[in-house]
C-alpha cells in the first residue's frame, strides 16, 4: 500500500487514481473535518445543523437517463399549458384547463364537471397505487429522477455548477472572503434562480386561465391580484426549496421515505454496495495485485457525487432517493482502476445474500405484492374509463326548502318547495321537461303559481346549468291517506325528449303527521 493524498472532498485519494487522471485536491479536507464535528455535536444535542452539500459532477448512462428525464418533465411542465385544442362554443381552447369560472377540468377531449370530482380521486388513487408498485419493484425510482424536488434541484445544482464550477472549485468560493469575484458569481448564479423560479411560477398559474390572455395581462400589469400572489408563492417556494433547503425537502419535509418502507421486501431492486465484493476496502497502488483485499478502493467518489452528502456503502438509508449517480462514480473508478463495474448497482437483497454465497441471482418481479398492485391499477383505471365512457351527458341536482318544511295553504292543501337544478353537458341548447310521480293526486307549478300546471320545463343553455323553483301541492282530501307519519315518497323526473335520455331524483313530500 502507498501512502495517498486527499481528495476533493477531503477523504484520501490513492496514488493509482492521481495516475489514472482522477483529481485531488488537498485544501477539500476541512469540509469533511466541519461534517465530522457537526455529526458528532448532533448524536451529543440530537440536532444537527446544516452542512450545505456540493455534488460532484458525474457521467455515464444513469446521469444522462436523469438529463433526458428532466428534460421530458420541465417541457411538459413549461409546454403544456400552451397546447391548443379546439371545442365548440364557447369552451376554452386550452388543452388542459382548470376553469374556476366556468367550474370544468378540461383535459384534451376530456371535460370533467365538480360533480364529477370522483375522476379526480380515481386518478390519485392510480398515482398512489404506481407509486406502490414502481417502489415495490425497483425501489424509489419516483424520488430520484421524476419528483418536481429532485427535477428542479437537479437544474439549480447544473446553474450553479455553470456558474461557480464543479464540487472543488464550489468548495473554495464558500471559503473565500467576499470579493468582486465572488459577488458576481454569486449574484449570476441567484438571478438565474430567480428566474427560473419565476418561470416556474408563471408556468402553474397558466392551468388556472387560458394562458396566451393571462400572459399578457401579466405583462401590462392587469391580471388578477390573485394571479399575481399565486405567482410569487410559487417563485418563492421554488427558488427556496431548489436552492437552499434542496436534501432537506427529502429528509424532513417529504413522508415517502418514511412511507415507501412499507412497501419493500427482500426482492425490491434499490441501490446497494456489493460489499461482499468491495471488502476490505483501502487505497491500491498502481501495479500491485487484487489478492486479498476488496475492490473499493475508498475514494469517497460515490460519496462526492451523491446529492444527499450520504455513504451508500453505510447500507440502506432513508435519505436515499437512489438517484444512481454514486453508480456513474463508482463505475468510472472502477474502469480507471481495471476492475469490473457494479460495485454499487441496483440490486435486491434477496440476490446479495445470493451472490455472497456465489449463487446466481434471481428476479422475481411477478410475486403476491407487485401482482396486487397491478391488478388494483387495471381495475380502477378500467372502471374510471367505463365510467367516463358511458356517462350521460344530462345531470340533475334536487333540492328541497327546509324552511319552511312545507306550508298549509288556505284551502287546506300542503305545498312543498323544490329546487331543480339541471346540468346540460352538450354544446347545444336543450328543453327539459319536468314530471312527478309516485305521489297520486299531487300537482306541480312552477314558482309561487299555484294551480293547474303551464310550463313545466327548464331551457338549459350549451355546457350550462339552469335552476328552476317548483312547487307541489297534495290537496287536503289526500292528506290523510297519502302521508304517513308527515312524510310521503315522491320521484322527479327530467327528461330531454329530443333524445331520451331521463335522470330520476326521489325526494320525500313532508306534510302534517
Amino acid at each position: 500500500m502507498s501512502t495517498s493524498a486527499a481528495g476533493g472532498d477531503g477523504t484520501e485519494t490513492p496514488s493509482s487514481l492521481q495516475s489514472s487522471g482522477v483529481p485531488a485536491d488537498r485544501k477539500g479536507a476541512p469540509h469533511r473535518i466541519e461534517v465530522d464535528a457537526v455529526n458528532a455535536k448532533a448524536k451529543r444535542s440530537g440536532y444537527a445543523a446544516r452542512v450545505k452539500i456540493h455534488p460532484k459532477r458525474v457521467s455515464g448512462r444513469f446521469r444522462s437517463i436523469k438529463w433526458a428525464v428532466m428534460i421530458a418533465t420541465l417541457l411538459i411542465y413549461y409546454v403544456t399549458p400552451w397546447l391548443r385544442w379546439t371545442r365548440p362554443g364557447d369552451a376554452p381552447d386550452q388543452a388542459v384547463l382548470i376553469d374556476f369560472q366556468t367550474q370544468r377540468f378540461y383535459f384534451f377531449f376530456i371535460e370533467i364537471w365538480p360533480q364529477e370530482f370522483y375522476y379526480i380521486t380515481g386518478l390519485l388513487i392510480l398515482a398512489a397505487f404506481g407509486l406502490f408498485l414502481i417502489n415495490s419493484v425497483a425501489g424509489r425510482i419516483w424520488c430520484g429522477y421524476m419528483c418536481p424536488q429532485t427535477v428542479w434541484t437537479d437544474l439549480f445544482i447544473y446553474v450553479e455548477r455553470f456558474v461557480e464550477g464543479d464540487r472543488n472549485a464550489r468548495l473554495r468560493l464558500d471559503k473565500a472572503p467576499l470579493s468582486a469575484s465572488k459577488f458576481i458569481k454569486r449574484f449570476i448564479k441567484h438571478a438565474v434562480w430567480l428566474a427560473i423560479a419565476v418561470s416556474t411560477g408563471g408556468a402553474w398559474i397558466f392551468y388556472f386561465a387560458d394562458a396566451p390572455t393571462l400572459a399578457r395581462e401579466l405583462v401590462v400589469l392587469e391580471a388578477p391580484v390573485t394571479a399575481y400572489f399565486s405567482m410569487g408563492i410559487f417563485t418563492f417556494t421554488t427558488y427556496l426549496l431548489g436552492g437552499f433547503a434542496r436534501e432537506q425537502v427529502c429528509i424532513y419535509m417529504c413522508p415517502w421515505p418514511r412511507i415507501q418502507g412499507a412497501m419493500f421486501d427482500e426482492d425490491s431492486m434499490a441501490i446497494s454496495y456489493r460489499d461482499y465484493r468491495g471488502e476490505s476496502r483501502g487505497p491500491h497502488k498502481a501495479g500491485t495485485g487484487w489478492e486479498g483485499r476488496g475492490d473499493c478502493i475508498d475514494c469517497r467518489q460515490c460519496v462526492a457525487a451523491c446529492p444527499m452528502g450520504i455513504d451508500i456503502r453505510d447500507g440502506f438509508q432513508l435519505e436515499c432517493i437512489q438517484c444512481a449517480l454514486c453508480i456513474d462514480a463508482c463505475d468510472a473508478i472502477m474502469a480507471k482502476v481495471g476492475r469490473p463495474r457494479g460495485l454499487i448497482d441496483y440490486e435486491s437483497e434477496a440476490n446479495l445474500e445470493r451472490l455472497a454465497k456465489g449463487e446466481p441471482r434471481q428476479s422475481h418481479i411477478l410475486r403476491p405484492r407487485t401482482l396486487l398492485y397491478a391488478a388494483l391499477i387495471i381495475g380502477v383505471a378500467a372502471l374510471m374509463s367505463l365510467t367516463l365512457f358511458t356517462r350521460s351527458t344530462l345531470d340533475a341536482n334536487l333540492i328541497r326548502d327546509r324552511n319552511p318544511v312545507f306550508v298549509r295553504l288556505s284551502d287546506g292543501s300542503v305545498r312543498n318547495g323544490f329546487t331543480v337544478r339541471a346540468i346540460n353537458k352538450l354544446h347545444e341548447t336543450r328543453q327539459l321537461t319536468i314530471s312527478i310521480t309516485g305521489l297520486e293526486g299531487a300537482i306541480m307549478t312552477r314558482g309561487a303559481t299555484h294551480g293547474s300546471p303551464d310550463d313545466l320545463t327548464i331551457v338549459v343553455g350549451p355546457d350550462a346549468t339552469k335552476a328552476e323553483k317548483f312547487y307541489v301541492s297534495l290537496p287536503r282530501a289526500a292528506l290523510a291517506g297519502t302521508l304517513k307519519g308527515g312524510a310521503a315518497n315522491l320521484v322527479f323526473v327530467i327528461q330531454d325528449p329530443v333524445t331520451g335520455q331521463t335522470i330520476t331524483e326521489k325526494t320525500s313530500f313532508r306534510g302534517p303527521e
